[in-house]
């Protein structure tokens, strides 16, 4: 195996799985004058956040895109900011999930949003479909997820984060297998792990998309406050069973205090190359 390629393929498997952080753009992360290394170096500037993380990851999980799509010039400085083999997972307009809940005067919206992204090419791994805990599986909502299905473009990756159990069952399963989109296996409060790790033996998608989540009880981001190791290994198995030709996982500072942290933590479990961000302090300067 290529040294390159090390980092991102699960050990004697064929799947690709890259590893990485809900977002980027935290102050907490940037280094106290005086201070040991949190992440980003000393009097590092938001402008740099980003070509700075993809130095240490190779992909992250927009969280601004659920607020407004976005201009055309951040994606084209989130491009040029960014390896070549980097790559952005946005999460979908809440005005689509959580305002519209699907409805088809939601259509338009997911239409110009699309437009917009692909502006990323190669560098756009997927779209997260985040629906809130109200939006059960009764059948005025079934009716919207299956026509809203139906309207994604299919020359881009999407996956569904459902919050309600009732949407575990069959039918979504089948549903969401017709179009290529991912069933999103999340760690958190809202479906129990025995039941995500039994729909990861279901895959609906050619790749696959997990996220660890975590109460939302922390206020500070620079470092680990709670540790979750016996957890990560908990999921490491099920994860090695995926078939999925890809796996994307991203991390919440919520999870344990400190994204990065527990980003680094997950791809040491799975025996890939990590990158110390202590190094890059030492160069002085980023550019």
């Amino acid at each position: 195996m290529k040294q390159d390629d090390k980092r991102t393929k699960i050990q004697n498997r064929n799947s690709a799985i890259r590893i990485g952080c809900q977002g980027w753009n935290y102050d907490d992360w940037t280094t106290p004058a005086g201070s040991e290394t949190v992440f980003y170096p000393r009097n590092t500037k938001p402008a740099d956040m980003l070509r700075f993380y993809s130095k240490i990851f190779d992909t992250v999980e927009v969280d601004s895109t659920f607020y407004a799509i976005p201009p055309s010039n951040n994606i084209d400085r989130w491009y040029e900011r960014t390896p070549k083999e980097f790559r952005f997972a946005l999460k979908l307009p809440q005005e689509i999930t959580h305002e519209l809940a699907l409805k088809s005067e939601s259509f338009p919206i997911l239409e110009e949003f699309s437009a917009r992204v692909k502006h990323l090419g190669e560098k756009l791994a997927a779209v997260l479909i985040q629906m809130p805990p109200q939006f059960e599986g009764n059948r005025q909502n079934a009716l919207a997820l299956r026509n809203f299905l139906s309207r994604l473009p299919k020359d881009i990756r999407f996956a569904i984060e459902f919050r309600s159990r009732s949407w575990m069952i069959d039918w979504t399963m089948n549903e969401l297998k017709k179009n290529n989109v991912a069933f999103a296996f999340v760690e958190g409060s809202w479906i129990p792990r025995a039941s995500m790790f039994d729909a990861m033996k279901k895959p609906t998608a050619d790749f696959s998309y997990v996220r660890f989540m975590g109460m939302r009880d922390l206020t500070e981001f620079a470092k680990v406050q709670r540790h979750q190791d016996a957890n990560l290994l908990l999921w490491k198995p099920e994860i090695e069973k995926l078939t999925s030709s890809e796996i994307l996982i991203y991390f919440s500072n919520f999870y344990e205090g400190h994204a990065p942290a527990s980003a680094k933590t997950f791809l040491e479990m799975f025996e890939m190359d990590t990158k110390d961000a202590g190094e890059l302090e030492t160069q002085g300067s980023l550019f």
